[in-house]
């Protein structure tokens, strides 16, 4: 093996340049760091990028989900109808406001499947969360139908999907109210931690906008009790830059995505799936194949990072079962991902020649190469 070929490989990588740079020193130097100008400069762009009149900025993902349940009037006895094939911090929140998650098959696309959710709907469901997973946004429009039939508020976890769409829609300002992330390997992400709430309803907006800071109503008036969740200027400042550019990062995810399409047309694995019609912004590009371990070793040897997103269903997960002390459903489609998923090197600066070198390892294993 060349030298070339042991050069690693990252998951994903974030590239951080000078206006980056420039722009957290303006931050430090303006002395104001908890939702300062900055924040407000990014608030204002997020809801005129996403299309909504709310937007606030919250510590990270989980905390805006937990936060947005208790704006929904989530509590103990309601539950939440979610996908299990998802990340376990969009299940935690349900937890944390006392209510019971109901987990919701997967199709094709690893999103919500809308025929099991609508089985699962009982006089106790208080809210749809569906997740665009990887980048790719759920069937929207028949969910919308499912929360309009049956009264029950969508609250959108766009944590891997920041820009895509369901038809001419983004993701985010289709439902009630939406989260979103900028852990520093999503598509829109800071140095860090960090989160959003976005809404079109105002009273929504107005609880979040009190529990992130403490329950305040003004600096010396606490209306109801809250949390510390607030947002950093110096974080705000890099999420601007980043928001600047999401869209043509999107695009060149899109452009490595269609050309391991290309590669591995002829590989004997399950490739991703874009549901027609909608705008993957392909976070993460995850293959399916009944040799998942062996391939994902044969690829660490040559210096490829891969990942499982996610390995264990929240369904299944140790920290459910011991919360809920029920007998796991059964969720065929996601337990059988779950041992056939595989996320392949994705992020925007990922060269040419590495994709190449990425799918031969690949083809190589598999014993298809052309």
């Amino acid at each position: 093996m060349s030298e070339t070929d042991r050069r690693p490989i990252p998951l994903s990588r974030i590239e951080i340049d000078a206006e980056i740079r420039e722009r957290i020193s303006t931050a430090v130097d303006s002395g104001q760091y908890i939702l300062g100008p900055e924040c407000r400069a990014f608030e204002e762009e997020l809801a005129a990028y996403f299309g909504v009149e709310h937007c606030l900025l919250v510590a990270n993902a989980t905390s805006g989900l937990m936060l947005a349940l208790l704006a929904l009037d989530v509590g103990p006895g309601d539950e939440v109808l979610v996908p299990s094939h998802t990340a376990f911090p969009t299940v935690e929140p349900i937890f944390h406001v006392g209510a019971t998650p109901v987990f919701i098959d997967t199709d094709e696309t690893h999103t919500v499947a809308p025929d099991a959710l609508e089985r699962a709907i009982t006089p106790r469901s208080r809210v749809i969360l569906p997740v665009h997973l990887y980048g790719q946004a759920c069937d929207m429009d028949a969910l919308l139908a499912l929360s309009k039939s049956h009264g029950l508020p969508i609250l959108e976890d766009c944590a891997q999907a920041p820009g895509a769409r369901d038809g001419e829609r983004k993701v985010g300002a289709i439902g009630d109210a939406s989260v979103l992330s900028f852990y520093a390997s999503k598509n829109l992400p800071v140095l860090g931690d960090g989160g959003a709430f976005l809404t079109n309803q105002s009273k929504l907006a107005e609880k979040v906008r009190m529990l992130r800071n403490h329950g305040r109503r003004d600096k010396h008036t606490h209306e109801i009790v809250g949390w510390n969740l607030r947002f950093s200027d110096l974080q705000a400042a890099v999420g601007r830059v980043f928001l600047s550019r999401l869209d043509a990062r999107n695009e060149a995810r899109r452009r490595i995505a269609a050309r391991y399409a290309e590669l591995l047309a002829s590989a004997p694995v399950t490739l991703p799936h874009e549901r027609e019609g909608s705008h993957h912004v392909r976070h993460l590009y995850v293959i399916e194949t009944s040799q998942r371990d062996a391939l994902a070793k044969h690829l660490a040897d040559r210096g490829i990072q891969t990942g499982v997103h996610y390995p264990i269903p929240n369904h299944l997960q140790p920290g459910t079962q011991t919360r809920l002390q029920a007998p796991a459903q059964r969720l065929p489609h996601t337990e059988e991902s779950a041992d056939r998923i595989l996320s392949l090197p994705m992020f925007p600066a990922l060269a040419d020649e590495d994709v190449e070198r990425v799918a031969t390892a690949v083809l190589d294993f598999l014993g298809n190469r052309s």
